[in-house]
């Protein structure tokens, strides 16, 4: 009987401590994941939010994650004793352990300096121009950032309604969209070159003062050719210079010189939301206006797709319930899918650098 009693408290002392390793390593890599899986959908959802909102005429709200904590605790008990009021003595013992998570998140709301920095400030060239030459499709980029390059306008007014005066007039150029495909097949063969040229006071990531100039490198092959002739003549390209300078602004630029006039945050949004299709009774019922055909006769599609309707979407890339109707992406329509992460990033560059990003603290009790 007491080589039994042994035996099962041996069992319990080695089960017991077995269980005082540090789950700390085996949570990391698995909370990272999906914490940062969950923050990033978490962000999808607001700016396809606050796009619909933007369509009805809605106030725009945005939250940023400033702190997450997540905690464990890790509780186990052990007993071992015996029945003394049995014949013969019988020992008896057990095992519990539990395991308890409280994560908690810090959210703070963009307003303020902060709002006016990050979503009504236009972006600098400096910092737009570069997404390009990390991989961005320039003609997507500069749809969804530029209001105009030189006198070649993007412009789309969105405030317009079908009884306005000036609803069918033409509101952008075809020479626009001309250049920034012509700038794309030049992208893509490497031909189209970003250098940023830092001054000597700016330093870290403050770019907003530094230079960006774009050059166009010549090229044998004949098809290529005349693309190179065709852009560097739309961008007043010459003899004497080899690279120009991209500058804010608008209209006819110096020598030497494009003028990129770029939009803000609260702009770039305001025109993918006005191109999202809207239910007819949402129109009829007065929550919403119909949209104007703003994208005319050049065959240019909307950048992103937006559907709608009363059932959740079973395979949407990105969806959300506003007012009794969803709001989707499809997972299978990469060009709209590109333009919301060109979007998503661009609203990354916007935010100021006064606030911290989100800090993840996961502290483990043993």
């Amino acid at each position: 009987m007491r080589r039994t009693a042994n035996r099962i408290l041996c069992c319990s002392l080695i089960l017991l401590t077995s269980g005082c390793y540090s789950i700390g390593s085996y949570k990391l890599g698995k909370d990272q994941d999906q914490y940062a899986s969950s923050m990033i959908e978490a962000s999808k959802r607001q700016t396809l939010s606050n796009l619909v909102r933007l369509r009805y005429a809605d106030t725009p709200g945005f939250l940023d994650t400033t702190q997450l904590i997540s905690g464990y605790q890790l509780q186990r008990n052990a007993f071992l004793g015996v029945a003394s009021d049995t014949f013969p003595i019988r020992p008896n013992g057990g095992l519990a352990a539990q395991l308890q998570e409280s994560p908690t998140f810090t959210f703070q709301p963009v307003t303020g300096d902060a709002y006016a920095h990050n979503f009504l400030r236009p972006l600098p060239p400096a910092s737009l121009l570069p997404l390009a030459m990390g991989g961005l499709p320039i003609d997507v980029l500069l749809r969804l950032s530029v209001q105009s390059i030189n006198i070649m306008s993007n412009n789309r007014p969105f405030s317009r309604n079908s009884g306005d005066l000036d609803a069918t007039v033409e509101s952008h150029s075809v020479d626009f969209f001309s250049l920034v495909h012509d700038l794309r097949l030049l992208q893509a063969a490497g031909l189209l070159n970003i250098q940023l040229q830092k001054n000597s006071s700016t330093t870290g990531k403050d770019v907003e003062n530094s230079r960006v100039f774009m050059s166009i490198s010549s090229t044998t092959d004949p098809n290529l050719s005349s693309i190179v002739d065709r852009t560097r003549k739309q961008l007043n390209f010459s003899s004497k210079h080899d690279r120009m300078e991209v500058v804010y602004g608008v209209g006819q630029p110096e020598p030497g010189q494009i003028k990129l006039l770029t939009r803000s945050m609260l702009s770039i949004l305001g025109q993918i939301a006005y191109q999202i299709q809207i239910p007819e009774d949402e129109v009829s019922s007065g929550n919403t206006r119909k949209a104007v055909d703003i994208l005319g006769n050049h065959g240019e599609k909307p950048l992103m797709d937006i559907h709608s309707g009363h059932k959740e979407p079973a395979n949407a890339f990105v969806s959300i319930l506003y007012d009794h109707y969803y709001y989707w992406i499809e997972r299978g329509d990469f060009e709209s899918k590109l333009a919301f992460t060109i979007t998503q990033m661009l609203l990354e560059l916007s935010k100021t650098t006064l606030n911290p990003g989100a800090v993840v603290t996961i502290p483990v009790n043993k």
